[in-house]
């Protein structure tokens, strides 16, 4: 079930950012290519005065409401598995589930994210520019942009929602040929189906906000949907059975549009954006004004990769389903469980990536090669370093973790040892899912539409094809998901090559050798976890506490051994802050 913006994508992929009392904003967007920009004054590091500082805000106020969003899904996965344990049931609601993750995927994380925040920060910079030589003016970029686009919208997510909810049973036999309850699951589809329309406008004033400066209200719009879901779930299961889960998807659907309607409405009809961290105040030339509709950052030639990017990425839990579904039943509910707990750290390193995101993008629109290289390489390290953390986590204690989070009501023993060693083979992709989510974010920052990412997704999703095909006839689930840690990692490896030779010239091999020290250093950390966790006494929760406090001094030991800079560089702020602090 996808949580979060990844990538989970969103990345799932591009996020949103906080409110005016978090104390900062985003950095100004870039304006049109064909503007000319004056050179911004940087400070150490090559990053703009305050810069620095606004962004550590924003990714505090991120990481609160991903921490908060991730627990609730939990929540909701617990819910689920307590109520319908692994059975047909769930697995129906799963197959319905494929509907509202590919939707986030396209409209809230990934497509729709990297096309909207663009071409709103391009409005705003429009609106900046002509309110500087008339502020009188009438004129307003942004609410133009809202008025051509956002009636086309609305009328084409709700055909197509309308057109999803009425082909829903052929959708199943696509999705599940074999399954044992088609009728169960067309009912759970035909209900989710909403989520196209919702999960679209969530998307829409999500990049609209963030645009502005605002990270708070889009990022807790999971925080919403996932409290929509439990209450639903929890009130009408008993009338409704699993059906009242995917009656909970739409509801909660509807509070994500909600929570940002007053929001949005104040901030399009001519509000003004967060004041930014401080910038060189010589005159900056008005923006080229081609028509909104026409401008290059809506074009079909920029719309299509993003989607097909976002379509191949999202297609890997399409590919994994559709072999899961002729195995015993509970498979994909094995699978699903598996791979959303596995998947925690890397939504929490994709954070980082997440709010600098309009930093790179501003870097390369200015032409600074340089900043925009530096940015990346330290985002790439700091995401590994989180993810590996969290793999070794995973790979010493899954058994604990999945009995603490799942084993009661109708998820029993043997339900705990089946998700806990699929759960350890998707650790192994853990790192790839990272990467993918942060490398495509420089990818889509250029000023021209690139293939390249699309290209290198096809080819991942064709090896987990391939492979997950040959692999599941004999090793059931953990052949599916060993086939997605190999596809997924096969698009990170292409496109770490092909992002220094087409967008940002960043140095592979050294960000290959970094990644080399951190990867050492999670798998010592994972063995000493596994060695540690059978013997430790007090049952799985206090196991899982005390792997809490083993598996990062053994990373952090080991990362000090081999001489990983950013373990070094983590100890001596954290060593600066203790003394701060006192």
């Amino acid at each position: 079930m996808t949580d979060t913006p990844v990538q989970a994508q969103h990345p799932s992929p591009a996020a949103t950012a906080p409110e005016p009392h978090t104390g900062g904003t985003a950095p100004l967007p870039a304006p049109h290519p064909a503007a000319p920009v004056p050179p911004t004054r940087r400070g150490p590091g090559g990053a703009p005065p305050g810069l620095g500082r606004f962004l550590a805000r924003a990714a505090a106020v991120t990481a609160a409401l991903t921490a908060v969003s991730a627990l609730l899904g939990l929540l909701r996965d617990q819910t689920i598995a307590h109520l319908f344990g692994a059975s047909v049931e769930s697995d129906a609601f799963l197959i319905a589930w494929t509907v509202p993750e590919m939707a986030a995927t396209l409209l809230i994380e990934d497509a729709m994210a990297l096309l909207l925040v663009p071409a709103f920060s391009h409005a705003l910079a429009r609106r900046a520019a002509r309110r500087a030589q008339d502020p009188a003016l009438a004129d307003d970029a942004v609410r133009a942009l809202v008025l051509a686009t956002l009636p086309r919208l609305c009328a084409a997510l709700a055909g197509a929602a309308a057109l999803l909810a009425l082909g829903a049973p052929w959708l199943v036999r696509l999705l599940a040929p074999g399954f044992g309850d088609p009728q169960l699951a067309t009912d759970c589809t035909r209900l989710t189906a909403v989520t196209v329309f919702t999960f679209g406008i969530t998307g829409y004033f999500s990049a609209a906000l963030r645009a502005h400066g605002h990270f708070l209200l889009p990022a807790g719009v999971y925080a919403a949907y996932n409290i929509g879901i439990i209450t639903t779930t929890l009130t009408l299961h008993s009338l409704w059975g699993v059906r009242a889960a995917a009656a909970g998807v739409a509801a909660g659907s509807l509070l994500m549009i909600l929570t940002q309607l007053p929001t949005f409405l104040r901030l399009t009809r001519g509000g003004r954006a967060h004041t930014p961290p401080p910038r060189p105040t010589a005159p900056r030339p008005e923006p080229a004004a081609p028509s909104l509709l026409t401008a290059p950052l809506l074009t079909t030639s920029l719309l299509a990769p993003v989607v097909l990017f976002a379509v191949g990425r999202q297609a890997q839990v399409l590919v994994e389903r559709f072999l899961a579904a002729p195995l015993p039943g509970g498979a994909i509910s094995h699978l699903n469980y598996a791979q959303k707990v596995a998947q925690m750290p890397m939504v929490l390193s994709l954070m980082i990536c997440t709010v600098t995101f309009p930093v790179v993008a501003r870097a390369m629109a200015e032409g600074d090669e340089e900043g925009a290289r530096l940015r990346v390489e330290r985002d790439l390290a700091l995401a590994a370093m989180v993810v590996l953390l969290g793999t070794a986590m995973v790979l010493g204690y899954a058994p604990q973790i999945i009995e603490v989070l799942f084993q009661r009501g109708a998820f029993d023993a043997e339900d705990t040892a089946t998700t806990a060693t699929v759960m350890r083979v998707y650790a192994v992709g853990l790192l790839g899912h990272c990467l993918v989510g942060a490398l495509s974010r420089p990818f889509f920052s250029a000023s021209r539409p690139t293939w390249y990412p699309a290209a290198a997704m096809a080819a991942g999703l064709a090896v987990t094809t391939a492979a997950g095909a040959v692999a599941a006839e004999r090793f059931g689930v953990h052949g599916i998901a060993a086939a997605n840690a190999v596809g997924i990692s096969t698009t990170a490896l292409l496109l770490l090559c092909g992002l220094g030779s087409r967008v940002v010239p960043i140095r592979v091999r050294t960000v290959a050798a970094s990644l080399a020290r951190l990867a050492a250093a999670a798998a010592a950390a994972a063995a000493a976890g596994w060695a540690a966790a059978p013997v430790t006494p007090g049952g799985p929760l206090l196991g899982v506490a005390a792997g809490c406090v083993l598996v990062p001094a053994v990373f952090v030991l080991c990362g000090l051994a081999v001489r990983a800079p950013e373990v070094v560089h983590l100890l001596a702020l954290t060593r600066q802050r203790f003394r701060h602090g006192r």
